[in-house]
């Protein structure tokens, strides 16, 4: 099963009761960066995000399809007091619970429903080679991200190649895009850059340990690399057996992808354990 669906299943079925990221990554056998940057990936929400959306919409269809005091309904849904749980449905929803049981009639709300993978996002991906690379250093310009959110990078690139001659100690014939730095709430810093020998003024680096990788192989336009991504992180490493290590992972361009079309070969290193 792939992971978004073994995470789906058990966030519904802990749903009345406490859900943490490590419980979570426990009962779905994937390490909690993986189970984080898959979600995100796939619903470009955070999972605990996810989760109080879950418990706020079951509670908005409490209110005004059953009897419970609303005490009850914030209890059943987390929380520990009418307070609380007030201003969290009132953030959420726009209005208090007791204005949704007084106006309901009249009150349209935008429920989360549980979420169902995008099969549309899983494609073909050949298996990937296994490659030991020793430490290297990437040199370039860097912004903060995070995996629902991946707008800055092309203009990151756009920045950074008419400055990639800059570089002091290039080593020429490939450019990186490190994620680094990545948190558990699917937050990351992304380099563009090339792998350098020492620093260069006004840009940043990024120091990668010796590693083994999975390097995959994306063909065809760059715009249709998140889906490689997906497919790597949901279904191939776990259904391979894959554990991703907590190293960055990156992207590696070189003369066969056309910078001009957008359109080549790109090669995703992803860290694993040996």
């Amino acid at each position: 099963m792939p992971v978004l669906d073994r995470v789906i299943w058990q966030i519904e079925v802990d749903l009345t009761s406490e859900v943490t990221l490590q419980s979570l990554s426990e009962r779905c056998a994937v390490n909690i960066h993986h189970m984080c940057r898959v979600f995100q990936l796939a619903t470009s929400m955070t999972i605990m995000s996810y989760v109080r959306a879950r418990r706020l919409s079951n509670a908005a269809r409490a209110i005004t399809s059953s009897n419970q005091s609303i005490l009850n309904v914030a209890l059943d849904a987390g929380y520990g007091s009418h307070e609380a749980f007030t201003r969290a449905f009132a953030s959420y929803f726009g209005i208090t619970p007791r204005q949704l049981r007084k106006e309901q009639p009249t009150v349209t709300l935008s429920l989360m429903e549980p979420y169902e993978m995008n099969k549309e996002m899983i494609v073909p991906v050949s298996a990937p080679r296994k490659e030991h690379r020793s430490a290297f250093r990437v040199v370039g310009f860097g912004a903060d991200c995070s995996f629902a959110q991946t707008g800055a990078i092309p203009t990151l690139w756009q920045s950074f190649n008419p400055r990639a001659g800059d570089v002091k100690g290039a080593v020429t014939g490939a450019a990186y895009g490190v994620c680094c730095l990545a948190d558990q709430a699917g937050n990351f810093r992304y380099i563009a850059g090339v792998e350098a020998t020492g620093p260069t003024a006004g840009m940043e680096a990024v120091d990668l340990p010796s590693q083994l990788y999975a390097v995959f192989t994306h063909s065809g336009h760059i715009s249709d690399l998140p889906k490689t991504a997906y497919t790597i992180w949901n279904k191939f490493l776990p259904e391979a057996g894959m554990e991703p290590a907590k190293a960055p992972d990156f992207e590696r361009y070189d003369n066969r992808f056309d910078g001009e079309t957008g359109r080549g070969v790109v090669e995703i290193w992803v860290p694993i354990v040996s």
